[in-house]
Parts: C-alpha cells; sequence; structure tokens
C-alpha cells in the first residue's frame, strides 16, 4: 500500500490528540494538536498550504488542504456523524490539484478515531 508507514502514524498520532483531548473539541483544535504530534514523530507537516486552480490558464480560485505530511500525504481532521461522498470527492479533489497519491479522512467525532484512506490511482508517482 502506497505511503503504508506515514498513514500508520498519522492514524496513531490522531489516536493519541483524540485519547488526550476527547471528543467535543473543534476541528481546528484536533487539526493543531495533530501538527505538533506529528512534528515531535519527525514528520514535516504543511498546515492550510494553498494550491491555485486554474481553467484554461486562468486562476479560478484556491484549495486549501489542511495538512501535507511529509509532501505524500493529505491529511484532513474532521467531526462528523460519518465520512460522506462530499468529503471523499473533496480529498480526490485535493489529490488531483497537488498532484499526491493519498489522503486520509480522520474523524474525531466519538471517543474511538474512525478514518478513511483514498488513493488516486490515476497519479503516477
Amino acid at each position: 500500500m502506497l505511503h503504508e508507514e506515514i498513514t500508520k502514524d498519522i492514524i496513531g498520532a490522531a489516536m493519541t490528540v483524540l485519547n488526550d483531548l476527547k471528543p467535543g473539541l473543534d476541528e481546528k483544535l484536533y487539526e493543531n494538536a495533530l501538527v505538533i504530534e506529528l512534528q515531535a514523530r519527525g514528520h514535516t507537516v504543511e498546515q492550510q498550504k494553498e494550491f491555485s486552480v486554474y481553467y484554461h490558464h486562468q486562476l479560478i480560485g484556491t484549495l486549501i488542504p489542511d495538512l501535507i505530511v511529509d509532501n505524500k500525504v493529505i491529511s484532513d481532521p474532521k467531526i462528523a456523524s460519518a465520512f460522506n461522498d462530499t468529503h471523499i470527492a473533496q480529498m480526490l479533489g485535493y489529490l488531483n490539484i497537488t498532484g499526491l497519491q493519498v489522503a486520509l479522512l480522520l474523524n474525531f467525532k466519538k471517543s474511538t478515531l474512525t478514518w478513511k484512506r483514498i488513493a488516486n490511482e490515476h497519479k503516477e508517482e
């Protein structure tokens, strides 16, 4: 599985954050704590990096993934009852624009972390 070690470490870091902070906080707080935890584990983390989106060579806007870990995996903390098609479509859009291949949705809603790995099979490493 592509970037398996990084995704496992992101999940482990997210579990640590959730165990320490408990459920019920704002998404941004989990995101900020996850940055601290991942950096403590030796990862490079870019937070809220902007990517320009063009249509026919004209700028139409920007996409801003929450976290990019080791310049390889997009990580997006959520507070949701469950992941839905919109969450998955958003991750696929991020993968297409960034050129990365793997994204990881993390759900901090309950006391047990849930996650979903999304891979863009059409991109070459």
